[in-house]
C-alpha cells in the first residue's frame, strides 16, 4: 500500500512572525502567525523550516538588544507553530554563538546541518519515522558563503564547511540508514535559470542545481533567495523555494509506493487568519516593540523618500546621501559607498527608530579600506552595468541585477567623488571622470572609503574590495550609527549633492 508524505515549508521568516507591519504600525496579511494557522498537525506531515529566523525584521531588531533572550522568544514562536526540524540561516549567526545556541537550546525543533560544526545542538541528519511507518532521513545545509558574510568574532569555535561535499555525505549516510524518504533544507538557492538550464552565478554561493543534478536526494527544500518556487522536478528530484517573510508557504504531499518510488507535488500557500496562540503570545511583545520603535529621535531638513530604484541610481538618492553622511562621520574615511534594500520605506522629517530599522533593513557593521584609483574604477564599473539602454535609448535595469535574484542592493551609491559614467560605452568602460575636491583623481593616490562589512567581503560583484587593506573595523551595526547620529544631532541637514551624473 502506498504511504504519504505532507511537508510543510517556510524559510527566511527573518523575524515576521506576527503579520504585524513594521513601517505602517497595523496589521497586515503575511507572517508566521498566518502561515502556521493553516499547517495540518498529524501524524504524517512534517513542519519544517529553512533558516534566517532571528534577524531582518524591526521586532527582531528590538529582540536583538539582548540577543540570547531575544533568542529564547524566537523559539518560543517556533514551538507554538509547531515546527520538527529547522537548519541555520546565514543571518542566524549573525548576533553570535550564544543567541543560536539559545535559540536552538530553546527550540522543540531538530536543528540539521550537515556542514556546521561547533553549534550545541546541532545533528548531521535525522531519522523521523511517521505514523504510517515511512521513515523519513532528514539533513541540512547552509550556504558556506558564511565564512565571507559573517564577522570572524560570530564564529569563533564554529566552522561552516563547504556546502556540496557536506551534502554529499550527509545522503549516503542517509541511505544507509534505510530511510524511505530523503531530505535535504538546504538554506541557499538556484544559480542557474530553471527553464533553460544557463548558469547564471558560478560562485558557489547557491548549489541548489548542482545538488539537484548530481545528488539524488527526493526532495530538496531551498531559501536563501527569497523566491516563491513550487512543484520543480530537477534530474529526478523534487525541489521548491519559500519565499521569504511568511509571504506564502510551501506545502508538498509526497507518496511512496511499495516499490519505493517516490512522487511529489508542491505548491505555495496563501497565509490564512492568525494562529490564535501566536497571535496572543505576539501581542504585548508587539506593542512593547511599537512603543521602542516609535520614540522620536531628532528631525531631518527635508523628507527623504524612495523612487523608483532606476530613477534614484540615475539621479541620486537623497536616502543614500544620508546613509553616507552618517558613515563618513562614523569612520573619518574620505569617501563612503552604502547601498539600499529592495525595498526601501524612507523617512518624514520627523524620525523614528521604526524609520531607521525599517529603512537599513541590514544588520551590516562598518569597515574602512585603503583604496586607490584603480580600485575605485573597477566597483564603479560595476555600478555602471546597472544601466542598460532598451530599443528606444532609454535606461533600464541591468539583467545581472535582476537574475537569478532582484539585488537592487547590489547597486552602490558613492558620496566624497563627483563620477561620471557614460553607459553608451561598453561595459567595463563606462567611468569617463572621477573628481575628488573638484579635482581629476590621480593614479597612485591612495583614499579611505568606508563600505557595509557584506560589501568588504567582495561579495554582490565586488571581488577587488576583498584584497584591500583594511584600515578600520567598526562592530556597531550600521542602523546603530544612524540611530544615534540623528540623537545626537537633532536637526539634520542632509547632504544634497549629486555625485554621479549619467550620460546615454
Amino acid at each position: 500500500m502506498n504511504r504519504n508524505l505532507t511537508i510543510c515549508f517556510t524559510s527566511d521568516i527573518h523575524g515576521y512572525f506576527s503579520d504585524m507591519d513594521y513601517a505602517t504600525g497595523v496589521p497586515g496579511t503575511t507572517g508566521l502567525s498566518r502561515c502556521a494557522s493553516t499547517f495540518p498537525h498529524d501524524g504524517n506531515t512534517l513542519i519544517l523550516d529553512g533558516g534566517d529566523i532571528l534577524q531582518g525584521s524591526p521586532f527582531a531588531y528590538w529582540l536583538s538588544r539582548n540577543p540570547a533572550e531575544g533568542a529564547k522568544v524566537s523559539a518560543r514562536v517556533m514551538n507554538l507553530a509547531g515546527y520538527q526540524f529547522v537548519t541555520i540561516g546565514n543571518h542566524d549567526f549573525n548576533y553570535g554563538k550564544e543567541a543560536l545556541e539559545s535559540y536552538l537550546g530553546h527550540l522543540d525543533a531538530r536543528c540539521v546541518s550537515a556542514n556546521v560544526e561547533g553549534v550545541s545542538g546541532v545533528e548531521r541528519t535525522a531519522v523521523v519515522t511517521l505514523e504510517n511507518g515511512l521513515r523519513v532521513g532528514i539533513t541540512g545545509i547552509t550556504t558556506h558563503f558564511v565564512n565571507l558574510w559573517e564577522k570572524p568574532e560570530n564564529l569563533e569555535g564554529i566552522k561552516v564547511h563547504e556546502a556540496f561535499p557536506a551534502a554529499a555525505a550527509a545522503l549516503e549516510e542517509l541511505k544507509k540508514a534505510g530511510v524511505d524518504v530523503t531530505v535535504c533544507i538546504y538554506h541557499g538557492g538556484f544559480e542557474n535559470d530553471l527553464t533553460t538550464g544557463k548558469n547564471l552565478s558560478d560562485t558557489g554561493e547557491n548549489q541548489a542545481y548542482r545538488i539537484c543534478r548530481e545528488l539524488d536526494f527526493d526532495i530538496l527544500l531551498t531559501g536563501h533567495q527569497h523566491q516563491a518556487k513550487a512543484d520543480l522536478q530537477l534530474f529526478g528530484t523534487y525541489a521548491c523555494q519559500s519565499p521569504d517573510r511568511c509571504r506564502q508557504y510551501v506545502r508538498m504531499d509526497a507518496e511512496v509506493s511499495d516499490e519505493g518510488d517516490v512522487t511529489a507535488h508542491s505548491r505555495l500557500v496563501d497565509p490564512g487568519k492568525p494562529d490564535e496562540r501566536l497571535a496572543a503570545f505576539l501581542a504585548p511583545l508587539d506593542a512593547q516593540n511599537a512603543v521602542f520603535l516609535d520614540q522620536p529621535l531628532g528631525e531631518l531638513d527635508v523628507p527623504l523618500l524612495p523612487g523608483d530604484h532606476m530613477e534614484m541610481a540615475e539621479n541620486g538618492s537623497l536616502i543614500a546621501n544620508f546613509f553616507n553622511q552618517v558613515q563618513l562621520e562614523a569612520s573619518g574615511a574620505d569617501l563612503s559607498v552604502t547601498s539600499l534594500a529592495n525595498v526601501v520605506k524612507g523617512f518624514n522629517k520627523q524620525v523614528t527608530i521604526r524609520d531607521v530599522v525599517a529603512t537599513y533593513v541590514f544588520p551590516n557593521t562598518l569597515q574602512t579600506l585603503e583604496v586607490d584609483r584603480r580600485v575605485l574604477k573597477a566597483g564603479l564599473e560595476r555600478c555602471a552595468e546597472y544601466f542598460e539602454l532598451d530599443e528606444s535609448g532609454h535606461l533600464q535595469v541591468g539583467q545581472s541585477f535582476l537574475k537569478p535574484i532582484v539585488q537592487h542592493y547590489n547597486f552602490d551609491y558613492l558620496s566624497g567623488l563627483e563620477v561620471t559614467m557614460d553607459v553608451r560605452r561598453p561595459v567595463g568602460d563606462r567611468v569617463t571622470s572621477m573628481l575628488y575636491e573638484g579635482k581629476e583623481l590621480e593614479e597612485g593616490r591612495t583614499l579611505t572609503l568606508c563600505m557595509n562589512n557584506y560589501r568588504a567581503t567582495g561579495t554582490g560583484g565586488y571581488p577587488f574590495y576583498a584584497k584591500c587593506r583594511l584600515v578600520r573595523d567598526q562592530p556597531t551595526e550600521i542602523s546603530q550609527m544612524i540611530i544615534a547620529y540623528i540623537d545626537r544631532h537633532k536637526h539634520v541637514v542632509v547632504d544634497k549633492r549629486k555625485w554621479l551624473h549619467v550620460i546615454y
